[in-house]
């Protein structure tokens, strides 16, 4: 990259220019580097592979290497602070595997999710930004009911996330959280203890949540679920998805809808008259999820749309 790319670089992700020119992350590098050129090579590299937001990991993993917010991260950019040869090294470690497409929250070991901080790693799905408004939903049905103690369970938690972000948002709700794979469900249990132990943790899978719930069947208010879609012909577009995402979480059946049957009439079951379900799903299959929800007895079947206007969430009532 020249000299004239890496000033764009620097306009376009909004860098400071302090006249320098960018590094490489080189074992004969000088010990005297400034952060502020360590996170444009950071990012220079990072485009050059096609890091879908390259500003953003530089700086996240800067901040990690120093083990600060991005706030102070900003004040030492600015400032001219060098790093020290071990934070180099460091960094130029997270650098490298950043480029190898490893998700940036394997290397940083947590992912943010609404106003949690979860630990995250290999054996467990990433928690996506588009699953906050699947939690929203569910928060905003679960105080709209008035309920004094609402009963929720997330089939298929993964690392808690949909789960732990309901049971901290609605503190008087009952939170159940069902997960099959040992993997996910350690994940799960460790961020379940780091915020106080506030889910009941269920270690099976939706053939087994009715005998795990015993005398809760049929007590549900809401029954939410991210299940996998993908269908299994189908290749993820992403490397850190194809590559790091366990395939359990993502691939649901030669149509990709497998799962969201077995969630649908699972919900069925151990709902209450009146309970909402709740899922996410690809943004094509909200015609078929609609249909397999009313094949299984749910009604007002609603499909709604992400942020981007894409239609990734299904809702139905059950009225027995």
């Amino acid at each position: 990259m020249t000299r004239g790319d890496a000033k764009s670089v620097r306009k376009d992700y909004g860098l400071p220019d302090h006249g320098c020119a960018s590094v490489t992350f080189e074992d004969n590098m000088p010990n005297d580097i400034t952060l502020d050129a360590a996170v444009r090579s950071a990012v220079e590299e990072f485009l050059a592979v096609g890091i879908p937001s390259p500003q953003v990991d530089a700086l996240l993993l800067a901040a990690h290497v120093l083990g600060i917010g991005r706030g102070e991260l900003a004040a030492r950019l600015v400032s001219g602070d060098t790093l020290t040869r071990e934070q180099l090294d460091r960094l130029a470690g997270y650098v490298a595997r950043r480029v190898a497409r490893e998700p940036l929250q394997h290397i940083t070991g947590e992912s943010g999710f609404r106003q949690l901080v979860l630990d995250i790693g290999p054996g467990a799905f990433v928690p996506r930004p588009e699953t906050e408004l699947l939690v929203q939903m569910v928060v905003d049905a679960v105080l709209a009911s008035g309920q004094a103690s609402p009963r929720v369970i997330d089939l298929g938690t993964g690392s808690g996330a949909i789960a732990l972000a309901v049971a901290s948002e609605v503190p008087h709700a009952n939170v159940w959280a069902v997960e099959k794979s040992p993997e996910a469900r350690a994940w799960a249990a460790h961020n379940n203890e780091k915020y106080g132990g506030i889910v009941t943790l269920l270690a099976g899978d939706l053939a087994t949540t009715e005998l795990l719930l015993g005398d809760e069947v049929g007590t549900m208010d809401v029954v939410v679920s991210n299940p996998p879609y993908i269908p299994d012909d189908a290749q993820p577009r992403d490397p850190e998805v194809r590559l790091y995402d366990p395939a359990v979480a993502l691939f649901g059946g030669a149509d990709g809808l497998d799962v969201i049957r077995q969630v649908a009439s699972v919900a069925a079951r151990i709902i209450a008259p009146g309970g909402l379900v709740a899922i996410e799903h690809g943004e094509l299959q909200g015609p078929a999820v609609r249909k397999i929800l009313a094949d299984a007895g749910w009604r007002n079947a609603a499909t709604h749309p992400d942020l981007t206007t894409r239609d990734r969430y299904t809702t139905a009532v059950w009225s027995a």
